[in-house]
Parts: structure tokens; C-alpha cells; sequence
């Protein structure tokens, strides 16, 4: 969606093969083969196939974009990833000193209304406790080794004028901006 609203930006993509035992390829291959499939030029890729932990995500991609000259001042990038990890990942990416706007997909609840709906299935409620036990443990390994600038890291807020990609806040008084929002190009 956001690859045909921004016709211009850059998308980098970091994910490299976390197997211990047993390696599968790194993410970045398969998402390289997904952009490409859904109509995004290559040339618009930047790609990190290193990474095994969203620490080394955020480290590896910073190497990159600094070196090719995509980050630093007045250039602006967007983390997208499921909204149950955002905390973790804008704590590491900060930590890393790679500042990002969180753009957080995959919610699995539908908030407060969901916690008077029982599950249809035990194992569903299973698998989210298991989702959200893995993040919590790794908010907190993440804190103690250093990977993340806080305990519970939250978004900051967008300080790119006439432009807020989460939305005007809580506290404004004008209305949305007429100019839309463009992350780099």
C-alpha cells in the first residue's frame, strides 16, 4: 500500500536466517521475490540478508543506508512490522541509533472488545499468550543486554512539519495537513 502511495521512496527490507539448527535462506530473499512480484522496481530495494535478531535488523540496516547515503538528515523511514513487536523493535532500532516512525500491521486483537470474547479455540488463546510471553521476554532480555533503550520503548512523536504519518494528535488544534505525508525518496 504504502510502496504504491510512495511511488518514489526506497524500501529496505532486513531479515537474514535466525535458524540455529537448521537454516531456510534469509528473509530478504523471499521478500525481494514478493516486492518484485507485486509490481515494486528493484532499484527501490535495499536490501540486509545478515540479521538474525531485530537488534542486528536495525544495526545491519543502519551500516547499509549510511553507507549508500540513504540516512541522515532530512531523510525519514518508516518501521513497519506486527504491531504486538513495534515496542521492542522502535527500543532496539533507538538503541542502534536509527531513528525510525513506527507504522504498526498485524494487530491481533481488536482491542478492549476483545477481552470479553472467549476464544474459539483454546489453542488460540494459547498461541497468542505464546506471542505475547516471547515479546515481554524479549523486552526485558533486550533491556538487560543493552539492545534497547528502555524497558517499554514508545513511538515518539513526528516532528516533520505538516506532516504526522500516525496522525494528528491528541493535542492539536488544526486540522489534518493538506500536504500528504511522503517518507523519503
Amino acid at each position: 500500500m504504502l510502496a504504491r502511495r510512495f511511488p518514489e521512496a526506497k524500501i529496505a527490507f532486513s531479515g537474514g536466517d535466525a535458524g540455529i539448527l537448521y537454516k531456510s535462506g534469509s528473509e530478504a530473499d523471499g521478500a525481494q521475490t514478493l516486492f518484485e512480484a507485486l509490481g515494486v522496481a528493484k532499484d527501490r530495494l535495499i536490501l540486509e540478508a545478515k540479521s538474525r535478531d531485530t537488534y542486528e535488523n536495525a544495526a545491519y540496516l543502519k551500516d547499509i543506508l549510511t553507507r549508500s547515503g540513504e540516512l541522515g538528515p532530512g531523510k525519514r523511514w518508516v518501521l513497519i512490522t506486527s504491531a504486538f513487536h513495534i515496542p521492542r523493535a522502535m527500543g532496539a532500532f533507538r538503541q542502534a541509533g536509527f531513528e525510525v516512525e513506527a507504522w504498526p500491521v498485524d494487530y491481533r486483537t481488536r482491542g478492549r472488545a476483545d477481552l470479553t470474547r472467549p476464544f474459539d479455540k483454546v489453542s488460540e488463546g494459547l498461541r497468542r499468550v505464546d506471542a505475547a510471553t516471547r515479546e515481554w521476554a524479549g523486552l526485558l532480555a533486550y533491556r538487560l543486554r543493552g539492545r534497547s533503550d528502555a524497558l517499554f520503548p514508545a513511538p515518539r512523536p513526528v516532528a516533520v512539519a505538516g506532516c504526522d504519518l500516525a496522525g494528528p494528535s491528541a493535542n492539536a488544534s488544526t486540522s489534518p495537513p493538506a500536504i500528504p505525508c511522503r517518507p523519503n525518496p
